[in-house]
């Protein structure tokens, strides 16, 4: 989802909150003495934001475990001691999410996944297995595109339509754009079964250009 986009809710949530804390009133002889906030309209910001951080940070995120947490609140404390609580939660996720670091902890995880396949791809060329190879790149070319245009609010479609999309966003020139062009010629060629389109150094070549573009995007 695009990022300006999640921002935007963010602050549209930061907002509907204070619409929550306007109905902040004192009651006696409940459980607890104190400041409370008008419940319902509380359970249903709850339920926005937890869905905002699993969208923005994921749902093993320290951002939102904490949430989830503190939407048990504590022993003895008001509703609104708890809106407090989460309001800090929640604004905390907002910065780390503007500053990309949430994305980052993201990226580290794909990163990884796609630098184990692409070594699987390379144990396979080594093998001589050259069209698994080719097709076990272009999976990774593929779904890093995908993101790409999910990260950047672009439909996800076929990798020649996502590749021109991206570049006419601007996420990469016109040359990148030309090499992904040529990288998913080998991988339409390898899941078609037309290996004597392309060489071994071809997928070598793939391979390596591949993993240079995940290492720049992510």
């Amino acid at each position: 989802m695009n990022t300006t986009l999640l921002l935007k809710r963010f602050d549209e949530l930061l907002e509907q909150l204070k619409a929550v804390e306007a109905t902040k009133h004192y009651r006696s002889g409940s459980f607890v003495d104190g400041s409370y906030v008008e419940n319902n309209l509380l359970i249903n910001w709850k339920l926005k934001a937890r869905n905002l951080l699993s969208l923005a940070c994921g749902e093993d995120s320290e951002h939102y475990r904490t949430f989830v947490k503190l939407e048990e609140g504590r022993t003895y404390s008001t509703n609104h001691e708890t809106m407090l609580e989460l309001k800090a939660a929640f604004e905390a996720a907002r910065e780390d999410y503007e500053g990309g670091y949430c994305n980052s902890l993201r990226n580290l995880v794909h990163a990884e996944v796609f630098s184990i396949e692409l070594e699987q791809a390379s144990e396979l060329l080594r093998a001589g297995y050259k069209t698994p190879a080719a097709v076990v790149a272009g999976v990774v070319l593929e779904t890093t595109l995908r993101g790409l245009c999910l990260k950047h609010g672009i439909d996800p479609a076929s990798v020649n339509k996502m590749n021109s999309d991206l570049a006419k966003a601007g996420q990469y020139n016109l040359l990148v754009q030309k090499r992904i062009t040529a990288l998913a010629d080998i991988r339409n060629n390898a899941a078609h079964g037309h290996p004597d389109k392309f060489s071994d150094i071809d997928v070598r070549d793939m391979i390596a250009q591949v993993e240079t573009f995940v290492a720049d995007q992510l």
